[in-house]
């Protein structure tokens, strides 16, 4: 279980294949606002209201919105194909926003405001699932598929860099929901076209049969995949609070969104190298070790007394993001049960999210009461310690074969 070593005429080989050009270009639509709806959301709602708070509280509320619609997309997509649910979901998406909208210039109460927020996330098209898992279905095996999933990881940073800095610039529009209805725009009707395209919609309904109650989840190296996700998600969470708390108490705020979309540059740098010559050369290994070592290089970044020194430790730590994110979509490949590949990358999704929420939230705890580097050597301790988990569990990442999925399964009516 040794992945080969990719070339950039494997990059260009994923890219041309045929029948892809039209939802590749409608993916990058659809995903762009990634980034920007939530925090688009949050400015529009601290804004109106005058309170971080309810901002925060609605940014979370999201976040949980799109830890459930995750894996009930993908599901969905199994089982009907990508088509129909995604036009369904996007005409949902639409309604929410503007509900949203609607009640954050009524100055609606904080529950409301909460429950629209979930529903933005439940409804969010899951446009980066049905996506990988498409390319596992139509890019030929080996090099050049690893190449599509490790595109999809590389434009999936870069949208995160640029999501954040156009919410920021929109923000400061006449209407201050500028950014979250231009994002969610730009999100439905990237997912519209990718639904419609050719080979999307050549991508039919699956066959029916017995469905088990934790679908994917029923493959042992899927929870072990799920596991090595949530720590690369709670890392990241702790530190997207520990550096703008770091630059605040530096007397410069404003550098914070700065830094952070450092790291994401040096990841997006350094993921084609690393494309190139992936180290360790095996899948189950590569999980915890890539871990460990993202944690290891966050740690650094509690030491500097500068805000110099903290870019530098960013910059190291931040090039291993892409490579954790492809290897994932790699691992999926191996560990997923047959039909179940876009809920798959729903569970990843659903992981990283439920890592993200708990790395901030006790980030936050941290800074407030024992300084950023508490909050860096803890973002450290939580990767290492899931991290040997990993590792103890490596023997789990295999193929996963009919025999060992026998456990009782649920109604056929059952998503």
């Amino acid at each position: 279980m040794s992945q080969t070593r990719l070339s950039l005429a494997d990059y260009r080989t994923a890219l041309t294949t045929p029948g892809m050009a039209w939802p590749v270009v409608a993916s990058v639509f659809a995903r762009l606002p990634i980034a920007m709806v939530g925090l688009s959301a949050l400015l529009y709602v601290q804004r109106e209201t005058g309170s971080f708070a309810t901002a925060g509280l609605v940014s979370a509320g999201s976040l949980v919105g799109v830890a459930l619609g995750a894996v009930v997309q993908g599901r969905l997509i199994d089982r009907f194909g990508p088509t129909r649910p995604l036009l369904a979901i996007s005409v949902l998406f639409a309604i929410a926003i503007a509900a949203l909208a609607v009640a954050i210039e009524a100055h609606a109460s904080t529950p409301l405001l909460v429950l629209l927020g979930v529903g933005i996330g439940v409804t969010e098209p899951m446009i980066g699932s049905a996506s990988r898992a498409l390319w596992g279905r139509v890019a030929s095996a080996g090099s050049v598929r690893h190449a599509a999933w490790s595109y999809e990881a590389i434009s999936m940073e870069t949208f995160f860099i640029l999501g954040p800095a156009l919410a920021g610039l929109l923000v400061a529009a006449p209407w201050p929901g500028t950014g979250m209805a231009a994002g969610g725009a730009c999100m439905v009707a990237g997912a519209v076209a990718f639904a419609l395209s050719p080979v999307v919609r050549a991508w039919g309904p699956a066959e029916t049969g017995p469905r088990r109650w934790l679908g994917a989840l029923v493959s042992p190296g899927m929870r072990t995949l799920a596991l090595a996700v949530l720590g690369f998600g709670a890392v990241i969470g702790f530190v997207e609070v520990a550096v703008p708390a770091a630059t605040t108490l530096a007397g410069r705020p404003a550098l914070g969104g700065v830094l952070l979309s450092v790291w994401s540059v040096s990841s997006v740098a350094f993921g084609v190298a690393y494309s190139l010559r992936p180290w360790p050369r095996r899948i189950p290994a590569r999980l915890p070790v890539l871990l460990a070592a993202f944690g290891a290089l966050v740690a650094l970044s509690a030491a500097p007394s500068t805000l110099w020194g903290l870019t530098l430790a960013l910059l190291a730590a931040g090039a291993l993001i892409t490579p954790q994110s492809a290897m994932h979509s790699t691992a999926i490949e191996i560990v997923a049960p047959a039909g179940t590949e876009a809920e798959a990358f729903g569970w990843v999704l659903t992981a990283v999210t439920l890592g993200l929420a708990f790395g901030q939230s006790t980030s936050g705890y941290l800074v407030e009461h024992y300084g950023p580097p508490a909050a860096f050597l803890a973002a450290a301790g939580v990767g290492l310690a899931i991290a040997l988990g990993v590792w103890l569990l490596r023997g789990t990442v295999r193929p996963v074969s009919e025999e060992s999925l026998r456990t009782p399964a649920a109604s056929p009516t059952a998503l």
